[in-house]
């Protein structure tokens, strides 16, 4: 038997020259931000709906073409942004939300780290047009040159992000077809509408409206109570998940000490097979967290087998100090402090809402178990039912003439 032949010697890499160590140019460092913040097209409405939020917008309304490649714009009719603050609010961490690090730690608002605007205006042709109520005009900012100009606009801002990632070809690649696109952009703008019913949300797609949900709550409108707000909730679930979503759920309300939470839980037989239809909220804000799905999970696992997947929208409310938003760039992961409290609130939130139609449930079955049995035990001996007696005479049941062969 012929010995392999030995493998040819590779020769050792030849070391690289050191490079002396230098800052990077501030484009570039946004663009290295871009890569953690801008995902695709999706991500950009995100970050823009959370600063529309953070203005007081009652109305949003997103417009997108290429499933957002080619545009995104955001309008919002909040407080706007002065004249003289629209080249800071390009800047990198320059943000109206925190000053100080006990801001940072008690966080209520939906964006705070300051970086959005500059690492989209990085990796894109971004337009910034805005006016405040007290200001007489609006003016619109270019990114890419700096050019400030008066513009007709009422008071609110515009966000518009044109050809993303023209300056990084190959991010773009990797982007899919504008139809999977706009899917996400839909479902970044449903998460945003499913947590504010007090705003209106409107989405267009290549001049055609896509989707649009309509403020049901209005604060000032509102009577005194929770009632008032989880009828709105309701309805607004209603609107974006459908009717069907409330008919086959039921409401939670829940406190345990400093956790509440409150939403909708969905019965057994409303189950999926995707977890497309499992929102958890922080504050007003959605994450993703796996002590909230393990809690929510948990408390269907006597009900729900297999690989069957519930259907909820949850919201918690705790002390913004007790929960750390900072920990994900794109903000959509959480810390709490207490992880144990708050797995504990939000499984006894739905095991208690599942419970009244549980045992619903369970005593219909135990009626209907009574009844059968009822109906085939058998009865004591000497206390049978006495028959009615048979009457002296019968009626004599009417002779059919056609059986016996008369005509």
């Amino acid at each position: 038997m012929n010995a392999s032949p030995p493998l040819p010697a590779t020769a050792a890499p030849a070391p690289l020259p050191r490079r002396p160590i230098r800052d990077l140019p501030d484009e570039l460092i946004s663009q290295i931000a871009a890569g953690e913040v801008v995902e695709r097209p999706a991500s950009v409405v995100r970050e823009l709906v959370d600063n529309a939020l953070d203005s007081g917008a009652t109305a949003i309304t997103v417009r997108l073409l290429a499933g957002g490649v080619r545009l995104i714009s955001v309008e919002d009719d909040g407080c706007g942004i002065p004249q003289d603050e629209l080249p800071v609010a390009l800047r990198r961490h320059a943000t109206s939300k925190i000053t100080n690090l006990h801001d940072l730690e008690t966080v209520a608002t939906m964006g705070f780290r300051g970086e959005a605007l500059a690492a989209i205006a990085s990796v894109s042709e971004t337009a910034l047009l805005s006016r405040p109520q007290a200001q007489a005009s609006a003016f619109l900012l270019d990114a890419r040159s700096g050019e400030i100009r008066p513009a007709a606009r009422s008071h609110g801002t515009t966000v518009e992000v044109k050809e993303l990632f023209f300056s990084t070809p190959a991010r773009r690649k990797f982007l899919k077809s504008d139809a999977t696109e706009l899917a996400h952009c839909v479902e970044a703008v449903r998460r945003h509408a499913l947590a504010r019913p007090d705003v209106g949300f409107a989405i267009w797609h290549e001049g055609k409206l896509v989707e649009q949900w309509r403020a049901t709550f209005v604060p000032s409108q509102a009577r005194p109570g929770e009632g008032s707000v989880q009828d709105a909730l309701a309805r607004r679930l209603a609107d974006v998940l459908g009717e069907d979503f409330v008919s086959q759920s039921m409401a939670v309300l829940h406190r345990a000490g400093p956790v509440t939470v409150t939403g909708r839980a969905g019965l057994p037989d409303a189950a999926r097979a995707r977890a497309d239809h499992q929102y958890c909220y922080v504050n007003g804000r959605f994450v993703r967290d796996k002590v909230l799905t393990h809690a929510a999970r948990s408390a269907y696992e006597d009900v729900l087998h297999g690989q069957k997947q519930p259907v909820y929208a949850l919201y918690v409310e705790i002390d913004p100090a007790r929960v750390d938003v900072n920990v994900h760039p794109t903000k959509i992961e959480v810390r709490f402090r207490d992880s144990r409290e708050v797995h504990q609130a939000v499984r006894h939130a739905v095991e208690n809402a599942l419970a009244a139609p549980r045992a619903a449930l369970a005593a219909a079955q135990a009626a209907q178990a009574a009844g059968e049995s009822a109906a085939t035990a058998p009865h004591p001996q000497g206390l049978e039912e006495k028959q009615p007696a048979a009457p002296m005479w019968q009626a004599q049941a009417a002779m059919k003439f056609e059986d016996r062969g008369h005509r």
